[in-house]
């Protein structure tokens, strides 16, 4: 709560808030084929003729098992060049599918985010007429709400994690 310098009265406000935090993580995804999950088959290209069409297996599609993905390559005359064309597709493909789960679980964390408003709060901040931060789920406190926001989060943290941990839950009365 607070008094909003916009309101000629000074009358106290109360604001809402949502925040997700996130660890900075190296996004680098590795995409690693192993030999053993492939399947790889040779067959003879088709297309507009030509002197090597129908005389040699140079097209080659590539099965990833564990996915079920699979591509294939005929453009060039050389297994060996249409191989490696295939084994990037399949790696590009891999590399969607990994940023497509990653954003499936991202998202479904950000469903099961309750609502924002009266109820849901977990923390309240009080800034006038006198300063205190009181957690709605284990009842800790701070006076400084200045140092809570610049965020020191420790005391706050420690005792979710120990309430987490004994499932000992505490019934706390929000700041009026």
């Amino acid at each position: 709560m607070r008094i909003s310098p916009y309101d000629s009265s000074a009358r106290r406000h109360t604001s809402f808030s949502s925040v997700w935090v996130y660890p900075v993580i190296d996004d680098n995804i590795e995409i690693e084929v192993n030999e053993s999950d492939l399947k790889i088959d040779t067959y003879r290209a088709s297309g507009a003729g030509g002197q090597h069409v129908n005389t040699t297996d140079s097209a080659v599609r590539i099965t990833h098992v564990p996915s079920g993905i699979i591509v294939a390559s005929q453009n060039d005359r050389s297994q060996h060049k249409n191989r490696a064309t295939a084994m990037n597709m399949l790696k590009a493909r891999l590399y969607e599918a990994e940023l497509r789960r990653r954003e499936e679980a991202a998202s479904g964390e950000y469903q099961a985010k309750t609502e924002i408003g009266w109820g849901h709060q977990i923390r309240s901040y009080v800034l006038q007429p006198y300063q205190l931060v009181k957690d709605l789920r284990t009842g800790v406190t701070s006076t400084s709400p200045d140092d809570v926001l610049d965020g020191a989060l420790d005391p706050f943290m420690a005792a979710a994690l120990s309430q987490k941990v004994t499932g000992e839950k505490v019934d706390v009365e929000d700041v009026d």
